[in-house]
């Protein structure tokens, strides 16, 4: 059995945004307040609650612009909030009945054939078996609804 590690985004980039670089698409981050609900931040991997001050940003998951390097909005929390820790635990925001779980190869492009509508509580064991695989080099978690990133999943 593959061993798996979940990834929130590193702290060095949320910093970064956070002091005002731009994002994705050379933008400044939009401050709001969080109505709460699903809002997910890509750092902690919880929930941004009513009322705290958050930033939308677009992000690409990807080191360099090439044609299937996605770029869609995410939230963070714009205080401080700590980098998800328990890299081997379902993170808390995944409460959605169901995600996409997707594979990339090495050259960061979509292995075709890998991607599918996964229930929640079968993440883990999707991610494994896509990870067993020599062609893949990494998996997304998407949501299944709006195909949002919330999170890479590698070898652990």
């Amino acid at each position: 059995m593959t061993s798996i590690r979940f990834q929130a985004l590193p702290t060095e980039t949320v910093e970064a945004l956070r002091a005002g670089a731009p994002d994705a698409n050379g933008q400044p981050c939009e401050r709001m307040l969080s109505p709460g609900g699903a809002m997910p931040c890509r750092h902690c991997l919880g929930f941004i609650a009513a009322g705290e001050e958050m930033l939308v940003l677009a992000h690409r998951p990807f080191p360099s612009p090439q044609p299937y390097a996605e770029t869609g909005p995410i939230f963070l929390h714009a205080g401080p909030c700590p980098r998800y820790a328990a890299e081997e635990a379902l993170p808390p925001m995944l409460e959605s009945p169901d995600y996409i779980v997707r594979g990339y190869g090495p050259d960061d492009r979509i292995v075709y054939g890998t991607g599918a509508v996964t229930p929640t509580g079968q993440i883990a064991a999707r991610a494994q078996d896509l990870l067993a695989r020599p062609d893949i080099a990494y998996v997304h978690v998407r949501s299944a609804r709006n195909n949002c990133y919330q999170c890479r999943i590698e070898r652990g």
